[in-house]
């Protein structure tokens, strides 16, 4: 499945968000390599480079490329689960894909204040994350009615690769500074890995073995190629080296640009979640094989990454946001109403992935710039960024079982979207479109810089 996670693009920026004093520090450090505090001067290793450095930016590359990659790839499970006697024509299979995904999304309230709140238990935080993000494989290998593969596959899942997110998104920003976006571009390479492959070896792996034993494997995969990474996990600057959360500004909350924004981020997520959920079991009415849907998916998540990198660059201030954030909407609408929902072959399916992977996941990227034309500090900007992914969280989430009750049993091959899937069609055409009317009412509100 295409990446519904927070992007690695705005990510990058996520250190300015959770402390507007991070970079003087860093720069302190950088020039002299120590910090004056009352307490005697300790010396620190180097940044931006170094044995230390690269190999937390190896253990984050591993940890995002294989635990999130997982659920990622969730497209593929939930068309295999849909053929099983006991899943078939259950409403709830989606549930499972958007719930885990929807999780790092509505948590970021939570997780992003106390991993800098206490930045002593990052390793702690990561660690415990891992074995429960194991435990749910495990667990769910074992599940054999849809409500346990929810909790397990779905809110399980989550909750553990929430808990290990944040903490490896401020380690990586205290061991980078002058180059992070380097450290970031080899980061932003791991979702794109892991969606190149994660689809052809979970469809390969349910067909031979079925998905108890394709869980049970990926815990084992798991384990061996990120448990010895694990001492890796270390922040770079010690506990004393923290500062107090800022406090936040919520005036904010008065300015009609910020729910012009949450407003378009939510119906945004209604939406954007559904063909990489889709895209495989769609393809299978179309008459593919299981291996080309998996190649769709593929494909999705390789152009996702590339959109979210070209619109992260172009968001830095070099076009006015509100016409980026247009566009990804606008050709988004575009492309679902018309290719996804008239498709007949595999040509066209894989035109409608890249166009579409590539312009409706930029719209991820631009999630701190939302945040800083609305705050009014610095500091505020973290409180932003977190509301917007919860409002991502909550449509992430909702999207399972409205999608679930928009699919019907009869299937026209001359019908628009083969009549089963009309109306998701037209509901994810709709939800971009909603979306692209609420940023277009953003031109009328006043912002402290909005259009830059």
């Amino acid at each position: 499945m295409t990446t519904t996670t927070l992007s690695s693009v705005e990510l990058r920026h996520f250190d300015n968000a959770v402390s507007p004093q991070t970079h003087h520090r860093d720069r302190e450090l950088v020039a002299g390599g120590t910090e004056h505090h009352h307490a005697p001067t300790q010396h620190l290793p180097p940044v931006d480079g170094g044995l230390e450095a690269w190999r937390v930016l190896l253990a984050a590359f591993m940890f995002e490329a294989i635990l999130w990659g997982f659920p990622l790839s969730f497209g593929i499970f939930q068309e295999y689960y849909s053929t099983l006697p006991q899943f078939e024509g259950n409403p709830f299979i989606t549930y499972v894909g958007s719930i885990a995904t929807g999780i790092a999304y509505l948590g970021a309230p939570l997780m992003a204040p106390l991993v800098k709140k206490f930045p002593m238990y990052q390793r702690h935080m990561v660690v415990v994350g891992w074995v429960i993000c194991l435990g749910a494989l495990v667990a769910g290998s074992f599940a054999n009615t849809m409500g346990s593969l929810v909790a397990t596959q779905g809110i399980m899942y989550g909750t553990g690769y929430l808990i290990i997110f944040y903490p490896v998104v401020s380690m990586v920003n205290e061991w980078w500074v002058a180059r992070r976006g380097l450290a970031w571009g080899i980061l932003l390479g791991s979702s794109g890995a892991s969606g190149v492959a994660y689809p052809f070896i979970n469809e390969a792996l349910l067909h031979k073995y079925g998905y108890k034993t394709t869980l049970r494997a990926m815990a084992v995969a798991s384990v061996i190629m990120t448990g010895p990474l694990l001492p890796s996990m270390k922040r770079r600057l010690p506990a004393s080296h923290t500062n107090a959360l800022a406090k936040t500004d919520w005036s904010f909350l008065k300015k009609p640009i910020f729910w012009l924004y949450i407003l378009s981020t939510m119906s945004q997520s209604l939406g954007f979640y559904l063909p990489s959920l889709y895209l495989p079991s769609y393809a299978a009415t179309v008459g593919l094989s299981s291996r080309m849907g998996a190649t769709l998916i593929a494909l999705m998540n390789v152009s996702s990454v590339l959109g979210q990198f070209t619109y992260g660059y172009l968001s830095d201030g070099r076009f006015p946001l509100n016409a980026l954030l247009l566009s990804t909407m606008l050709v988004s609408t575009i492309v679902a109403l018309t290719l996804w929902g008239l498709a007949k072959s595999l040509a066209t399916l894989v035109v409608f992935a890249i166009i579409y992977g590539f312009f409706a996941y930029a719209y991820l990227a631009m999630r701190v710039r939302m945040g800083t034309a609305v705050a009014t500090e610095q500091s505020d900007s973290m409180t932003m960024f977190c509301l917007f992914s919860f409002a991502q969280g909550i449509g992430n989430v909702l999207a399972g079982p409205i999608s679930s009750a928009l699919l019907i049993s009869d299937t026209n091959d001359h019908d628009y979207g083969y009549t089963r899937y009309k109306a998701l069609v037209i509901f994810t055409g709709a939800a971009m479109s909603a979306s692209a009317v609420f940023i277009a009412l953003s031109y009328l509100a006043p912002s402290k810089r909005n259009t830059r």
